[in-house]
């Protein structure tokens, strides 16, 4: 068993970490709304500490899971960040979907400390997180991810090592990607049904069995039909997402039509309101009782 710190505790982390003490781990929890480190004291073994340097003093894992870049750097490398007091040897694991340049900055930035950095973004959302099944991409040295696989593992179902650093980042991208078209289709799918006069529920028992099963379908078709989207990833997170996949593209000169559109449409949901509901709502623009 090791000694764990976990910084951040939103909706993916709080659970992540509580999988984390659950396998036996020593952990140290950090947030920046310490009421929220207090009810994960009530309910998991552990300590809390009032800064990432604190937090991160003595573990032999670091685990961070924040907003965006910004968030990622202040708990890192700002005065109080984890990297101050980390000592050579652990290993620092970034959780939080970031930009494929916020991985490769802080693999070399721990490097010079002896410290491995491993960008780790996860997929499965917050019942993948609550249930421990999530899926996690991980970029950086073979060596600190055969050291951090098992550590790793408490809150996954696969844990797989993708490539040298910022190569999590780029395929939790593709995942995005991937997701964004896909719920676009069922959105429009689902409304072709109900303009049609079919029973959707239907529909989707049926095509869930053939070559358009998806997860989304089978998580989300019947909610999308029920208009129920105040659950599961929110919208203003997948736009922060998309955008990272829009920037990367632009450098890496990828072509992304359908991406741009469903971006365009979440803006739409944004400019309603809508920015705290599902990422599913995008039935909300091609569903005519809307």
């Amino acid at each position: 068993m090791a000694k764990v710190a976990f910084i951040g505790l939103g909706v993916m982390g709080f659970p992540m970490a509580g999988h984390l003490a659950a396998r036996g781990h020593a952990v140290t929890v950090f947030n920046r709304t310490p009421a929220r480190s207090q009810a994960w004291l009530e309910t998991h073994p552990g300590r809390s500490a009032e800064t990432p340097a604190a937090a991160a003093a003595d573990a032999d894992f670091v685990f961070t899971c924040v907003g965006n870049d910004d968030d990622l750097y202040q708990v890192t490398l700002g005065p109080d960040g984890a990297l101050s007091r980390m000592r050579a040897g652990s290993i620092l694991i970034d959780n939080t979907t970031a930009s494929a340049d916020a991985a490769r900055k802080l693999h070399l930035e721990a490097g010079k400390l002896g410290i491995p950095f491993l960008d780790a973004p996860v997929s499965g959302g917050q019942a993948g997180a609550e249930n421990g099944k999530l899926t996690v991409m991980v970029g950086g040295d073979a060596e600190a991810f055969a050291q951090a696989e098992t550590v790793i593992a408490s809150y996954a179902r696969a844990v797989v090592h993708m490539g040298v650093a910022g190569a999590g980042q780029l395929t939790k991208m593709v995942n995005q990607i991937c997701i964004a078209g896909l719920v676009q289709a069922l959105a429009e799918g689902l409304a072709f049904a109900k303009n049609a006069g079919l029973d959707g529920e239907r529909v989707i028992d049926a095509i869930s069995k053939g070559a358009a099963q998806s997860w989304q379908m089978e998580n989300r078709g019947k909610t999308m039909l029920a208009s129920q989207f105040d659950f599961g990833f929110a919208v203003d997170l997948m736009r922060k997402d998309l955008g990272i996949c829009l920037e990367e593209a632009r450098r890496n000169g990828s072509l992304l039509p359908v991406t741009r559109v469903v971006d365009a449409y979440y803006a739409e949901i944004q400019k309603r309101g809508g920015g705290k509901l599902d990422t599913s709502s995008l039935m909300m623009l091609v569903d005519r009782d809307h």
